[in-house]
């Protein structure tokens, strides 16, 4: 079978681009597609202090320098959607929002997105006091009043690892008792998070930064305003699974794929890594993940792999 090329990777984040490095210096014709123009949700990082080799960098200039490097060995087409996969004998059809190419392998690497509040000021102040990660940008808000925002067991995580870096920490919960386990909870309490229940945020308001937010209460319909720096929203995450259901992929309970330790799904030539893969959401895991993937599709196209 005559391929457009030998490997499609699907998604140009952290994973996407350290997948099109590892295929491309391993001989394979690369091909990187994203619906916008790349780089993932590292975007939204301010700061990245915890990458190996840099320490502190912006998300922006660190995906850039990734996309940099990875267009060193694969043809990157931006503003380019990948609509759906079809399973060919001997390869992949990929369909396009603008054409169909036939590949060897394809890479999932289409990541997850943060689950929104969706109220006033959350899209505004991305970055500039509101965050969805306390693991990647907590340690800007070090002894300052923040905000988390949810219920499980990630949220009271995320405000027991702000605590413990010194922030002043408020969990707000819309119902009077949390769905996180109780020994967790419990942790929260001894370390000094504070609580506020039946509660929702209507608002996040400020000027060049976060300077508060607007809280209703679900039960007596008042309003309060709580002073804070930042805002912790940690509702949940929705992995972009669209093109792994169409396959036919295996996946967990929260709609993440299913891959072995070398990112092989349970269909023959598709790969795949990153976030959309599980929910630890770091750089780091991405870029290991997109590389062993990217090792193991070459085998699958018949090339030398150590794997």
């Amino acid at each position: 079978m005559k391929y457009d090329y030998e490997i499609a990777v699907i998604g140009a984040g952290a994973a996407g681009y350290a997948a099109a490095i590892y295929a491309g210096r391993s001989g394979a014709s690369v091909v990187v597609f994203d619906k916008g123009m790349g780089g993932g949700l590292t975007m939204e990082a301010p700061k990245v202090e915890n990458y190996p080799g840099f320490k502190s960098i912006g998300g922006v200039e660190l995906m850039e320098k990734m996309k940099e490097h990875a267009m060193e060995y694969a043809e990157m087409k931006f503003g380019e959607e990948v609509k759906e996969l079809k399973l060919l004998n001997g390869g992949v059809e990929v369909i396009t929002s603008r054409q169909k190419y036939v590949v060897g392998a394809a890479i999932l690497c289409t990541g997850s997105e943060h689950r929104k509040l969706n109220v006033k000021g959350e899209k505004e102040f991305a970055g500039r006091g509101v965050s969805y990660c306390a693991t990647c940008d907590g340690f800007f808000f070090k002894g300052k009043k923040v905000a988390v925002v949810g219920g499980g067991n990630s949220a009271v995580i995320e405000a027991i690892y702000l605590r413990q870096i010194g922030c002043d920490v408020f969990v707000i919960h819309r119902r009077d008792e949390l769905r996180a386990e109780k020994a967790l909870e419990e942790e929260a309490k001894e370390k000094g998070v504070k609580f506020i229940w039946n509660s929702v945020v209507e608002e996040i308001f400020g000027k060049e930064m976060v300077e508060g937010i607007k809280i209703r209460d679900v039960k007596s319909d008042k309003e309060k305003i709580l002073e804070v720096s930042g805002v912790f929203i940690s509702i949940g995450e929705e992995p972009q699974n669209g093109l792994a259901k169409q396959l036919g992929l295996k996946l967990d309970e929260n709609g993440y794929i299913i891959v072995d330790e070398m990112g092989r799904t349970n269909v023959e030539r598709i790969f795949a890594a990153g976030d959309v893969t599980d929910g630890v959401r770091q750089i780091i895991t991405a870029c290991a993940g997109g590389a062993k993937a990217a090792l193991a599709a070459m085998k699958a196209i018949g090339k030398r792999s150590p794997f």
